[in-house]
């Protein structure tokens, strides 16, 4: 048995099977392959017979063409780019260009503030499925050129962001620079922020860059902040003295007379210039409401609580709201935080304001009640805070402070009494209108009380049949007011029209 196997012999590729559409496997010449489906047969297969066959039966249209036909063939599939071929190349084969990858994965990663193992999760199999599935090739030799395990991810973005860091701290060590703070709350504990703007002598231009975050151990305090700014300076060898302004919100940690950072940084920096951030000073102004508007604001966010807060009640609003064929079906909660957010809220609110008079109707009385009485000043304050965050975002980014050149104070008092004027103007001729009076039982007669009608004795009796007859109470529901000129009940129609001295 083991003589006959070693007498067997591998068939050998001739150049007469070009005619039948065949050359030898890339990989293996012992192995036929066809020219025009490039399927590769085992070494039985490598008789003329066969692949005779294989042609005049896969590929019948072929089978008359000349040889001159499948060399031309034959030329254009050793041209194609072969990918396997590429990376085993001498002189090629160097996994330069994987690292390359590897790093500008990792970096994007670090900018969409995803998980470290998205790389083997996610980005490595969906590089292998492209390579075998479109391409129709080994993936493996690329794969292996591309390190992508979750602390490769990690170190390689650390590595980034240590080489960012220390070019940025060597501009800082010899130049003047202006520094910009921040704390916020980020989860249970505080963290500072820091930016700073400076002249690179390097890329001679103006550059704003993120300096660095830490999280504030015990208190937020001036002086910790304080601390925690010269600490990190003093790590990185970056004199106090460079800082030429300070740019803050208006917290007393920050701008307080006694222990604010900012004063704490002018006994050590003397000429430093502190500024209220005018993002904060926008907000500050936003948030001044009057007692009315405040109140107002107040009955929105509680009516919106009563139903967003609520998965029973966010459930059937949604359901109401796709029933009346509303553009969105929930509404917005707001965070006092990031206080756009509220803008948003209140929109939202006014886009569905009918939707939700109707639920709260069923839901809480009271509360609908109340919502009811200041929708005017809902709508107002959802048109105020839209304008709001067109501002902030206007004054928001790069180089994107604008300053209103075109529009002086004189400007805005113009401005100021021609709307009042306007407003003067539509009293007086509106003010007849404003004060008639048009009884409610002309207007809803099917939805008052006849004893709360204020008519006539014999008026009130034709009241009473009026609200008693369907036929009128549908004639009225279709044509509203209209009504009037159509329905039978003529006597109080009549009766109306002499209280009034008409004929």
């Amino acid at each position: 048995m083991a003589s006959a196997d070693a007498k067997k012999k591998s068939r050998q590729y001739s150049q007469e099977y070009l005619k039948f559409g065949f050359i030898a496997s890339f990989s293996n010449e012992t192995m036929p392959m066809c020219l025009l489906c490039q399927k590769v047969f085992s070494n039985n297969a490598m008789k003329p017979s066969k692949i005779k066959d294989h042609l005049e039966r896969v590929h019948p249209d072929k089978k008359n063409k000349d040889i001159e036909f499948f060399k031309v063939v034959k030329e254009k599939i050793r041209n194609q780019p072969n990918l396997k071929s590429f990376f085993k190349a001498p002189g090629i084969v160097d996994c330069e260009g994987g690292l390359k990858a590897s790093y500008s994965i990792s970096l994007n990663i670090a900018k969409k503030a995803l998980s470290y193992s998205i790389g083997e999760e996610i980005v490595i199999p969906a590089i292998k499925e492209v390579i075998e599935t479109v391409m129709k090739k080994d993936s493996e030799p690329v794969l292996k050129c591309i390190p992508l395990s979750a602390k490769t991810v990690q170190r390689r973005i650390d590595e980034m962001a240590s080489d960012v860091e220390r070019t940025l701290v060597s501009e800082l060590q010899h130049c003047k620079f202006s520094i910009q703070l921040a704390e916020s709350a980020f989860g249970c504990s505080n963290i500072l922020m820091a930016y700073v703007r400076y002249y690179s002598q390097s890329l001679k231009c103006i550059l704003d860059e993120f300096l660095f975050a830490s999280y504030l151990k015990g208190d937020a305090k001036g002086e910790r902040i304080f601390r925690c700014l010269e600490d990190y300076l003093k790590e990185h060898n970056v004199p106090l003295r460079n800082i030429t302004a300070v740019a803050t919100d208006g917290a007393p940690t920050m701008v307080g007379r006694y222990r604010g950072f900012a004063t704490l940084l002018k006994e050590t920096v003397p000429d430093v210039r502190a500024v209220h951030c005018v993002l904060h000073r926008h907000h500050l102004v936003a948030k001044n409401l009057s007692g009315e508007l405040h109140a107002a604001l107040k009955v929105c966010i509680k009516a919106v609580n009563k139903i967003k807060g609520q998965p029973m009640n966010s459930r059937l609003f949604a359901t109401l709201c796709e029933k009346n064929d509303e553009t969105f079906n929930q509404l917005l909660f707001h965070t006092e935080v990031r206080w756009l957010s509220r803008g948003d809220c209140l929109q939202r609110l006014v886009d569905l304001y009918y939707s939700t008079v109707e639920f709260l109707a069923d839901v809480d009385q009271t509360l609908c009640e109340e919502l009811n009485k200041c929708k005017n000043y809902l709508f107002y304050l959802a048109d105020l805070y839209s304008k709001f965050k067109k501002i902030q975002k206007r004054l928001q980014g790069k180089d994107k402070l604008e300053e209103g050149a075109d529009v002086s104070d004189r400007d805005l008092e113009i401005y100021i009494s021609h709307l009042e004027k306007l407003r003067e103007d539509f009293k007086i001729r509106f003010e007849d209108l404003e004060n008639m009076t048009v009884p409610d039982w002309i207007i809803t007669p099917f939805d008052i009380e006849t004893e709360n009608v204020n008519i006539e004795f014999s008026l009130q009796e034709e009241h009473v049949e009026m609200s008693a007859d369907l036929e009128a109470k549908l004639v009225f529901k279709n044509k509203s007011l209209r009504a009037w000129g159509s329905m039978r009940h003529q006597g109080i129609h009549r009766g109306s029209m002499r209280r009034q001295g008409k004929p």
